[in-house]
């Protein structure tokens, strides 16, 4: 039982970081719309995180497959397929030359991916603390069994 709460705070991480990844890419892209920064500092910035952001959540889904984790892992298997599809056809970069052509494009589509993951964020806080109050009942329980107190 504690390696689960182990694989929970793990995932808690993970979340955060890509929420705060995802973040991190809405607001380049929103500073580039209202032209604080130029073309080439806004797709080098997010396509410095993108590669990191993919493996994250790659190695986020596996986890959840490998612990037989099935509900977290479905909703997050169609993510993962699309990345690793758009990392197959050289998609996943944002081309200097065509970010103005693909800004709104791009910001509706890192919404939806920060609406994402903070629906998958609720999930595992969730399962966080459920697992961790599972876990100090039955601490407890062993307790009061072996006589302690």
């Amino acid at each position: 039982m504690a390696w689960e709460l182990l694989l929970w705070l793990l995932a808690f991480a993970a979340v955060i970081a890509l929420i705060g990844l995802s973040a991190y890419q809405l607001i380049c892209l929103s500073d580039l719309e209202f032209d604080y920064i130029n073309p080439y500092d806004s797709s080098s910035r997010i396509n410095a995180v993108v590669i990191p952001e993919f493996m994250v959540q790659g190695i986020l889904c596996i986890l959840f497959l490998l612990t037989w984790h099935w509900f977290p892992f479905l909703i997050m298997a169609p993510i993962t397929y699309y990345h690793i599809k758009l990392y197959m056809k050289g998609k996943h970069l944002i081309d200097v030359t065509e970010i103005f052509r693909l800004l709104n494009g791009e910001k509706k589509y890192r919404v939806v991916k920060l609406a994402f993951y903070c629906s998958i964020f609720i999930v595992v806080i969730y399962r966080f603390v459920t697992t961790a109050v599972l876990l100090l009942i039955e601490e407890d329980d062993q307790a009061l069994e072996s006589g302690i107190f």
